[in-house]
């Protein structure tokens, strides 16, 4: 009943903190872990453990999920090259730098110090999803960010397991075996989650019913995730890839009603899952730091250190690729160098690998230094997303490569224009066949003109559009009307004039025309 009651209360609060980030137009997840540090700093709170398994089997699969069926293939065949590069050079180079740093500056051990630098060598994709959502990036760079936090998991993974196994073990490090590991993390990660796509297309093609689809898509993500690690590999990796293949795909597998429904309720099952697993966050970091032995008092600083060092890291390491992510420019871009580098956040997946050190060594001894660990790994989490969080759009906005608003109403209104030429050349066609009433075919056809009149008075000038004050007028009008029809219906069905479900069909259809006039 407690851990009920502690996810009710983080519900809670994610709701009121959702709300004020969007009112404030900051990022949720920041002010997500700021509300979690504030929680904890309230006396009498009790100290939150979360299991690491928890976290990777409940938490991270729809997360995963849902960030891979955003991503968009035809940009990530772009940037496949500085993607390989960053998923593997710089997880490698951002490890060694920080277990050397970490050497240098804290009192761990070497093995302990590479430990936190393969923990932390890797961007976590649900809070570089989370934060890059509302941004007005460019497709290359939003995809190269994205895609390098999805895809870098195997080789942070490998060196997580290679790093502990010296630490727990004190053996000896094998690079052909940890070579082997890592085709064997990230190419069975990659073969399971295709088999789990194809199957689920399979079955998919062969249901219509909007419930059986939800839980199809529901299940989805945490089959792909428990086969993979039944089999010991990469269940991250096995999840970014179903999730990529089936968000190519999934729009020849289901009509627009399911479309409608699948997008609600994940958009229900990803904030309630990052509102709750943000504020863990900052909740944890309170009671990490009372668990500190005495001596590790320079924690602050020494994360700070970290963060710092990892970012100008990426900075370095992303300018010779920013050519690839703007080849028109032919030289590097210390602008997209810094948005990208900027954007590069540490979350969720550092905090679950960091809970799972063990706390003794294999000869029984307890494990020194994992306090410390945990501190560092939480501190940095922290400060990557509210610092970097908090100050990513205005690092955009200065960078001069945000997409302006108008640009994005042009190309809009275009595929709007597109769209109804297409619908009246099809129209073009019935007219000739006459396999249509005329009178539907001149109804759909004034539709249509009028649809193209307007797209091309906005490619014209965005700002300037002459139905604006008619079609606010003609929406409102409409949903007073649906509105009265809604009244209607129920005083129907209270005087038991129409069944449960005439009354939930008659409804749903009101619900999709209501949805279909867009805005607010």
């Amino acid at each position: 009943m407690r851990a009920v009651g502690t996810v009710l209360v983080l519900v809670v609060l994610a709701t009121v903190v959702a709300t004020g980030a969007r009112r404030w137009r900051v990022p949720a997840p920041s002010l997500l872990v700021l509300a979690g540090l504030a929680v904890a700093l309230i006396p009498g709170t009790p100290a939150l453990h979360i299991a690491p398994q928890t976290i990777g089997l409940v938490v991270l699969p729809p997360l995963l999920y849902a960030s891979a069926e955003e991503l968009s293939l035809r940009d990530l065949r772009a940037v496949w090259r500085p993607v390989t590069v960053l998923a593997l050079g710089l997880v490698l180079a951002s490890a060694a730098v920080v277990g050397v740093l970490v050497a240098a500056l804290t009192p761990l051990s070497a093995s302990m110090a590479f430990v936190l630098g393969a923990v932390l060598a890797s961007t976590d994709p649900v809070a570089v999803t989370a934060l890059g959502r509302r941004l007005a990036l460019p497709g290359r760079v939003q995809v190269l960010v994205q895609a390098e936090s999805l895809f870098n998991d195997a080789t942070s993974l490998v060196l997580f397991k290679v790093a502990l196994g010296i630490a727990v073990a004190s053996g000896a490090v094998s690079w052909q075996a940890a070579g082997g590991e890592f085709v064997l993390l990230a190419g069975g990660g990659s073969a399971i989650g295709a088999a789990v796509a194809g199957a689920v297309v399979l079955i998919r093609r062969r249901t219509s019913d909007p419930v059986l689809e939800t839980v199809i898509a529901l299940v989805t993500p945490y089959g792909a995730y428990v086969l993979a690690e039944s089999a010991h590999t990469s269940g991250v990796t096995a999840v970014v890839v179903a999730g990529v293949l089936l968000g190519r795909s999934g729009h020849r597998l289901t009509d627009a009603r399911i479309r409608l429904q699948l997008g609600a309720v994940y958009a229900v099952v990803v904030f309630l899952l990052e509102s709750v697993v943000f504020s863990i966050v900052g909740l944890e970091l309170p009671a990490l730091v009372r668990a500190l032995p005495g001596g590790t008092g320079w924690w602050p600083v020494q994360a700070a250190a970290v963060a710092g060092a990892l970012i100008a890291l990426r900075v370095v390491w992303m300018l010779p690729l920013s050519t690839a992510v703007r080849p028109g420019r032919g030289r590097p871009s210390w602008r997209v160098a810094a948005v990208v580098s900027w954007a590069g956040t540490r979350g969720v997946m550092p905090l679950a690998a960091a809970l799972s050190i063990p706390l003794v060594t294999d000869d029984g001894r307890p494990l020194p230094d994992r306090p410390l660990v945990l501190v560092l790994t939480t501190a940095v989490v922290v400060f990557t997303l509210v610092v970097q969080g908090l100050s990513l759009a205005g690092v955009v906005n200065r960078s001069g490569l945000a997409i302006e608003p108008e640009h994005t109403a042009r190309e809009e209104a275009a595929a709007r224009g597109t769209l109804a030429r297409a619908g009246l050349s099809h129209l073009d066609t019935l007219a000739d066949l006459q396999s249509v009433p005329d009178a539907a075919l001149e109804r759909l056809r004034r539709n249509l003109d009028a649809r193209l009149d307007q797209a091309e008075e906005q490619v014209a000038d965005p700002a300037a559009d002459s139905n604006a004050p008619m079609l606010t007028a003609y929406r409102g009008l409409r949903r007073e009307i649906i509105a009265v029809q809604g009244n209607e219906l129920r005083r129907l069905y209270d005087g038991h004039q129409v069944s449960e479900a005439t009354r939930r069909r008659l409804q749903h259809d009101l619900d999709l025309e209501e949805a279909a006039l867009g805005g607010s």
